[in-house]
């Protein structure tokens, strides 16, 4: 088809004008936090360490994840501009989802640093190196591409029929999927497939990786130091919840939740892809102390 019709939030059009003021404040948030994040660890060579190199991979893929979605929506939701073309439609599924799983792949990076880091402490620095930093990052984005990829190819190639109204804020994948004719169930057995694959082994190892440093923290001698380790996760773990609760809720609620009126689907799938990249640059750069110094340094220069 030329184009499809992006609807905004279905039977919320009056309300919908000012439920884009929340959504743009977040947006303005994430973008100003994960460009400063950047730009202090770009600028200070004593933050080039694993966490930090991991949080402006993160920033980066926060960036692209809301301006991916954000424009677009706020020109949905105050001027009424939903038509969106073809071609404009794939490529910002294809951000969406590559970057999502990207997202993911990060935070079980970073939770393994956690674990090197607290279990390991004098083998961190030799084991997660920067080129073995690099080289998880390179894995992290190449499985994205090469997992979603096919996703897109097989939507290019199928036949839409006359309903081309999208009731959502942004070209989700099973939304468009569901304008499809045919039997589509080849493209929903593979986005599944990739959703499942991807959340089960990341959390898989994210709860390995927690586990093991649980029992460690709970066999240190000294409550001071239990205390300092349960505080560097737990900002990692907030922005954990954070991330796959709502994208769970998403998914599954496409495939499953026919009883979710579309308003509240909607309303619950954009803080998918806004609070992480709102919070993530409040969360790290206070919990992180070197980050957080070096901000203040910064500030009082």
């Amino acid at each position: 088809p030329p184009y499809f019709l992006l609807t905004g939030i279905p039977g919320q059009e009056e309300e919908q004008f000012w439920i884009a003021f929340p959504f743009c404040i977040m947006y303005g948030i994430a973008l100003l936090g994960n460009i400063a994040l950047i730009l202090v660890i770009r600028a200070d060579p004593s933050l080039h360490e694993p966490m930090c190199l991991f949080l402006a991979v993160l920033a980066f893929t926060d960036l692209v994840l809301s301006t991916s979605i954000q424009p677009k929506m706020l020109s949905i939701l105050w001027l009424g501009s939903g038509e969106i073309g073809f071609p404009s439609c794939l490529t910002q599924m294809f951000f969406i989802h590559a970057f999502s799983t990207v997202e993911s792949g990060v935070l079980t990076a970073m939770a393994l640093d956690r674990f090197m880091a607290i279990c390991h402490p004098l083998r961190h620095s030799s084991i997660l190196s920067v080129p073995v930093v690099v080289a998880l990052v390179s894995l992290v984005l190449l499985r994205g591409l090469l997992l979603v990829t096919p996703v897109c190819l097989l939507l290019y190639h199928r036949h839409f029929c006359q309903h081309l109204v999208i009731a959502h804020c942004y070209c989700e994948h099973m939304a468009v999927l569901k304008l499809a004719c045919g039997d589509t169930s080849l493209n929903a057995f593979y986005g599944l497939a990739v959703t499942v694959f991807v959340t089960g082994t990341d959390m898989a190892a994210i709860a390995v990786s927690y586990a093991m440093i649980l029992c460690v923290v709970t066999r240190l001698p000294f409550r001071e130091a239990q205390l300092k380790a349960f505080s560097t996760c737990s900002s990692h773990v907030c922005v954990i919840l954070a991330f796959y609760t709502p994208g769970f809720f998403t998914v599954f609620a496409h495939r499953f939740g026919h009883g979710i009126s579309p308003p509240t689907h909607i309303l619950l799938a954009n803080p998918y892809l806004l609070v992480p990249p709102t919070l993530n640059p409040i969360v790290y750069g206070v919990r992180t102390k070197k980050l957080w110094d070096r901000v203040v340094v910064l500030f009082r220069c």
